[in-house]
Order: structure tokens, then C-alpha cells, then sequence
């Protein structure tokens, strides 16, 4: 029981990002947390966290070995609670927020395999992809699925998986304007924007420091699903997170653009008002996707 509370302690202190705030999300004192963690550590004998007076990171060996902690820890819950038949199962209400091409490509199918899973819990699925102003609590959600770097007081934000965003655009486009080589070029290119973006592209290189570009939008919105069918008919070059066009460009409906510079990536994550974080429901969604997403969403894989 102590090595899989000391990986559970490993996982929230990972995800909440200090011992202290692990401990208020585990409900015991900060030193249970750092003995968990001291054990853990001794038993693998190196670091799994660099502390500092405010908060800890991960180590390289923490980081390669968290996902599969947090698949072991999803698994102990889900073999329990499978096992137990007591008032206690886990049940309830979450209304949540996912973005339209999330939902429409994988989100749907996740969300109906924890129904399965969890079948004594009821789910409110509000698509919405604009980047809202506005923390989840304020208009009645229980989580917000995001791609989205703002965060909001009152809320924790659970990191689920890396998401990438890809350059991308019709092979008709490009047969008829030519591919961009630099990012520079993209000036003198149709762009199809996601308006909470800005009109400023940001680019990494492996051989030089950060490139921005400031790009002339032919088309601005504020749902990736209206640019991604533009990027489809040959409209312009879109910025895209890789959900949104992983299908296509696996058709080759869509190519990438600049393959030689990377945009910088976010995480994927669940926004949760602090007076929800610690419902047995929300939790489990939580812990749900993480297992579903980490360390690779199947949008990325290889299939």
C-alpha cells in the first residue's frame, strides 16, 4: 500500500507543481508529502523532482516515468471501484466545455468510453471553441478542456497532454502560390487565423533563435473547425493544433508547411474551479484522460 500511495503523492505533486499544494489536493500535511516522495526516491535510487523554496519540477527520469505512474495509479482506481458495490461508487454530474474539433475527432469517443466506465455519472458536453475571457466557474462548468495558456484565479488547471500545432495547407494551394521556405515568406501568403492567436506567428529552428512573423489574415475566426475546412479548399495556409487536422494530414488532404521550424507547443488541460477539483467525478475524468492522452494523444501516433 506505501509504494502505491508514495506514486500517487508522486503524480499530484507533479501535476499540482509544489508539495504544498499536492498536500492540500491530498487532504494530509506537507511532510507526509516529502517522506512520500524521500521513499520513492530511495527506493529508485536518484531524484525524481529539483526542489526549490516555491515550487519542484521533474527531473528528466521523472518525466520519463510519470506517465506510466499515472496509468498504474488510473488502473488501482478503476480495479476497486470495478470491485466495489457500495454507496460510495463514484456518481454524479459534469458539465464541461471541449472544443468543437476536439470533440467532434476524439473528445466524443473518450467521453463515451468513461460513461461506460462510470456509468452512474451524467455528463453536460457544451462545444465551444473561442478562447473565452472568462474562468469555467463563472459560466457553470465543472472543467474546461483548453489548449489555451491563460489561467484564471479560483481555478487549477490539470495538465492532460502536449499539444502540438502544425503549419498546414492544401496541396492545391501551394501548387498554385508555391511553399513557403521561411517563415518570413508567410507575408506574402493568404493566412487563415485563429483569432485569439493574434496576427504574430512565433517559429523555433534548431540553428538560430526565434522567429515571428506577422501574418495577413484572409480569413480570422474564432472556431478551428470553419479554418480547418478553409485550409481544405485551398484558401490559405492555416496554424492548426494537430487535432484538428491529424485526419487530413493523414489523407494528405493537408501537408505541412515549414516542416524545418517547429511551433512552440502547449499543454492540453482541464481548467477546474478549486470547488470542484475534489469531486469524485471530476477526478475521475481527470485521471481518465490522462491515462486515455499522456504521454502521446492518439491524434499523434502513428497508426
Amino acid at each position: 500500500m506505501d509504494g502505491i500511495e508514495n506514486l500517487r503523492t508522486f503524480v499530484t505533486v507533479a501535476d499540482a507543481g509544489s508539495l504544498a499544494a499536492a498536500a492540500r489536493r491530498l487532504d494530509i500535511v506537507a511532510s507526509v508529502v516529502t517522506k512520500r516522495i524521500d521513499q520513492l526516491e530511495s527506493r529508485v535510487c536518484t531524484r525524481l523532482f529539483k526542489r526549490s523554496t516555491k515550487r519542484v519540477t521533474l527531473t528528466e527520469f521523472g518525466a520519463r516515468y510519470l506517465p506510466q505512474a499515472r496509468r498504474l495509479i488510473f488502473d488501482y482506481d478503476q480495479v476497486f471501484a470495478e470491485m466495489s458495490h457500495s454507496p460510495r461508487q463514484v456518481e454524479g454530474h459534469i458539465r464541461i466545455r471541449v472544443p468543437t474539433p476536439m470533440a467532434i475527432g476524439f473528445m466524443a469517443e473518450a467521453l463515451a468510453k468513461f460513461q461506460r466506465q462510470y456509468p452512474r455519472v451524467s455528463l453536460d458536453v457544451v462545444l465551444q471553441d473561442s478562447a473565452k475571457a472568462v474562468g469555467p466557474s463563472e459560466e457553470g462548468f465543472d472543467m474546461a478542456i483548453t489548449g489555451a495558456a491563460r489561467s484564471f484565479p479560483g481555478a487549477i488547471d490539470e495538465t492532460i497532454c502536449p499539444l502540438n500545432k502544425w503549419v498546414c495547407a492544401a496541396p492545391a494551394y501551394l501548387e498554385k502560390r508555391g511553399a513557403p521556405q521561411h517563415p518570413r515568406e508567410l507575408a506574402r501568403h493568404d493566412c487563415l487565423l485563429f483569432e485569439s492567436l493574434g496576427r504574430t506567428w512565433q517559429f523555433e529552428s534548431a540553428t538560430g533563435p526565434p522567429v515571428f512573423v506577422d501574418v495577413r489574415p484572409k480569413l480570422s475566426a474564432n472556431d478551428q473547425f470553419v479554418l480547418t475546412v478553409a485550409a481544405l479548399r485551398a484558401n490559405g495556409i492555416a496554424l492548426l493544433p494537430s487535432y484538428a487536422v491529424a485526419v487530413a494530414l493523414r489523407a494528405g488532404t493537408l501537408v505541412r508547411v515549414l516542416p524545418r521550424f517547429t511551433v512552440p507547443s502547449v499543454w492540453m488541460k482541464a481548467t477546474v474551479p478549486e470547488s470542484r477539483v475534489g469531486l469524485p467525478q471530476v477526478r475521475s475524468l481527470i485521471a481518465f484522460l490522462k491515462a486515455r492522452y499522456a504521454p502521446v494523444p492518439p491524434w499523434d501516433r502513428e497508426s
